[in-house]
């Protein structure tokens, strides 16, 4: 049995690389900006390579999609694990609230950036996505999540305005991510962000309109049809993310062969 059923939405959302670094792209914007985000500061992993530690994310939520159920939940209790290893080098605890925002993040850029990308999903499609994030907020043990998609989307508003705040570790964070993007994929990196995030964490970063960016894609998604879309990838990506990039459509492979 799979944690996630093969023909679910939620494998085709990430099993698609170009959706997932769209997720990347969002929960990068949205992550600076997070009350609880010195927590990602404390072990000092992340200042220093803020964009491996994302996808570190990215590919954790990926390889529990793909896994069978015992697999998916041995990778969820290794992620509570390693908090829990943190909280006791604190000597506190990382707040609910910090971890379901998290999951918010997830299940938000996962609808946003099939959208964005792909189609316009419809309700029973989008309370998938919602309740595969929730059995992995359940068996983290995380408090006060949402039971329902429509609780959700109350909570996930509530939480934009209660639980964002631009600080200098989100100046910190975009700083480190112009160097190690270099300043044209920086540029194109904030255009997607306009383009995905929602209103809130736009107007907190002032990333602008991603209008810039549409026909970009337009010409991306044509490439599509000719099979040069990974040859134009490659070519935005740094040459240091290739391999995880690479890693995340291993992930998929794999798992689709089993």
């Amino acid at each position: 049995m799979d944690f996630v059923n093969e023909h679910s939405i939620v494998r085709k959302i990430w099993g698609n690389t170009d959706v997932i670094l769209f997720i990347f792209a969002g929960a990068a914007a949205e992550f600076s900006l997070n009350k609880a985000v010195d927590w990602l500061y404390f072990t000092g992993k992340l200042p220093k390579d803020p964009l491996g530690r994302l996808f570190s994310t990215v590919a954790y939520a990926q390889k529990i999609v793909f896994s069978p159920l015992n697999e998916a939940n041995a990778a969820i209790d290794q992620i509570t694990m390693i908090h829990k290893h943190v909280e006791g080098a604190r000597n506190t605890k990382i707040p609910d609230w910090a971890y379901r925002d998290v999951l918010f993040m997830l299940i938000d850029y996962s609808i946003r950036s099939f959208e964005v990308l792909e189609r316009k999903l419809n309700l029973a499609e989008k309370e998938e996505i919602f309740n595969t994030f929730y059995l992995v907020g359940q068996r983290m043990e995380i408090n006060g999540l949402p039971t329902n998609f429509t609780e959700w989307q109350s909570m996930h508003e509530l939480q934009l305005h209660e639980d964002l705040v631009y600080s200098h570790f989100s100046q910190d964070l975009f700083s480190q991510y112009k160097k190690h993007l270099g300043f044209s994929r920086f540029f194109l990196m904030r255009k997607i962000q306009a383009l995905i995030v929602p209103v809130r964490v736009n107007e907190l970063l002032q990333l602008g309109k991603g209008k810039l960016v549409i026909p970009i894609l337009a010409l991306y998604k044509l490439s599509r049809g000719f099979n040069l879309h990974k040859t134009l990838r490659n070519l935005i990506l740094p040459a240091e993310y290739k391999a995880q990039i690479l890693d995340l459509e291993i992930i998929k492979r794999k798992r689709q062969t089993i």
